[in-house]
């Protein structure tokens, strides 16, 4: 036999509310690492950077090298941007042209 008790009811329901809640703002909070297309570097070149510094695989890389060229831009990561700006960083440094966005 089950017993329902409406306080425990009230303090889950008001725990869930404080989770979604934390979750609304994380995602609030997500922004986009983008990679935004140019005329200088090579795909190939492109293509090892993203493997090297965002640890993709050579599939993702070449796949967000092709979006950005007939698409203009491709969101590489995601995250806060505290996580993306190291990444940022270092993609600027291998001269490709990358923006952190909402």
């Amino acid at each position: 036999m089950c017993i329902f008790t409406p306080e425990f009811s009230f303090e889950m329901n008001k725990e869930q509310e404080n989770v979604d809640v934390l979750e609304e703002e994380l995602i609030e909070n997500e922004k986009s690492l983008l990679l935004i297309n140019d005329d200088v570097n090579t795909f190939e070149y492109v293509i090892d950077t993203l493997m090297k510094v965002c640890h993709h695989t050579r599939e993702q890389a070449e796949t967000c090298a092709w979006i950005t060229h007939y698409k203009g831009k491709c969101a590489v990561m995601h995250g806060s941007f505290e996580e993306l700006k190291p990444y940022y960083d270092i993609l600027l440094g291998h001269q490709l042209t990358v923006k952190i966005t909402d």
